[in-house]
């Protein structure tokens, strides 16, 4: 008589108020104001809490769906190792990436893609700081260095949503390694003459921050975002003394010249399209409002969209902010 126990009783149960089981994580808590949001009503806003402004990590695909006008094509055609050291700590470096995997729906921490942005056809690549701390190992670098070369192929600008708690510490000296190979990367840009913009978003630190991450034409920052190479506290237990408030934060470091613009979630697409058009020489897009994603996503003409290119992400490791440099 399994089956009264196991269907009839419960759908009994129910019908009587019994208790219901509840998504996870479908309020979300500000953790500046302790304010209480609707995860829906966070998405619809561009995970910016209404009421303080905070910005809270954006999973990688809403960035891309927010940033183009309409398709895209991902960009996937690269190799690299997934566990090239077999590495293993309290776990097997091979099950923490699996883990990932799961978690994000990702092979690595970095994905990429190419589509309209304004008009124009751009490049961006975006790390996801939910894939082990965002943190960059061989696969990550690989799928940057394609993202690079395919803009260049395309002779389009490039655009990279950096977050990430440093290098891949269980990668050893090969995530080091993608320090110099992505600095390669960006110099084939430059000598294509082609617009590279970092958007810094928090947290960015470590060995990204040592590389690609600062070697924009343009450094645009998120609100409030930690960019940083060694995080504060590290600083302060090395230096004994109490750093100044903002001290490494978006606005501090604009103020110090080591960032261009500070620009809020909302007006990111609009300040992107025009860099990218100025840079590109193309008239400004007047009509495109900017900080509404409702307004701004456009689908791309029948027949616009670029040619299919293989899609791109990177491999696992874990990070805390600023962690996992090796």
């Amino acid at each position: 008589m399994n089956w009264i126990k196991n269907d009839v009783l419960p759908k009994i149960k129910g019908m009587w108020g019994g208790k219901r089981d509840m998504p996870e994580n479908l309020w979300i808590k500000c953790p500046e104001s302790g304010q209480m949001v609707h995860h829906s009503d966070l998405e619809q806003n561009l995970y910016v809490i209404p009421g303080s402004g905070y910005h809270m990590k954006m999973p990688a695909e809403a960035r891309l769906k927010t940033t183009f006008d309409g398709e895209y094509q991902m960009i996937e055609d690269w190799k690299a190792p997934s566990d090239p050291l077999k590495f293993r700590d309290q776990r097997k470096y091979a099950d923490r990436i699996k883990d990932a995997r799961a978690k994000t729906g990702q092979k690595d921490a970095v994905i990429a893609a190419v589509g309209l942005m304004g008009g124009v056809e751009t490049v961006i690549a975006v790390q996801n700081f939910a894939f082990m701390g965002g943190s960059l190992g061989m696969a990550a670098g690989a799928a940057i260095v394609r993202a690079m070369e395919v803009a260049v192929e395309r002779k389009a600008p490039f655009i990279i949503y950096a977050a990430s708690g440093g290098a891949r510490m269980q990668e050893g000296i090969l995530s080091l390694m993608q320090m110099p190979r992505t600095t390669v990367a960006v110099q084939m840009l430059n000598e294509a003459c082609l617009p590279y913009i970092v958007v810094l978003t928090d947290p960015t630190t470590g060995g990204v921050t040592a590389s690609y991450a600062m070697l924009g034409d343009i450094h645009i920052a998120e609100p409030n975002a930690l960019i940083c190479f060694a995080g504060p506290r590290v600083i302060e237990q090395t230096i004994r003394e109490k750093l100044p408030r903002g001290f490494q934060r978006a606005e501090y470091l604009e103020d110090h010249g080591m960032i261009d613009l500070v620009v809020h979630r909302h007006d990111m697409r609009g300040q992107l399209i025009r860099l990218v058009r100025m840079a590109m020489k193309l008239p400004p897009l007047s009509e495109t409002p900017a900080g509404d994603a409702s307004v701004q996503r456009k689908e791309v003409p029948s027949g616009a969209p670029p040619e299919a290119t293989p899609e791109m992400v990177g491999e696992g490791g874990e990070a805390e902010t600023p962690a996992e440099e090796a």
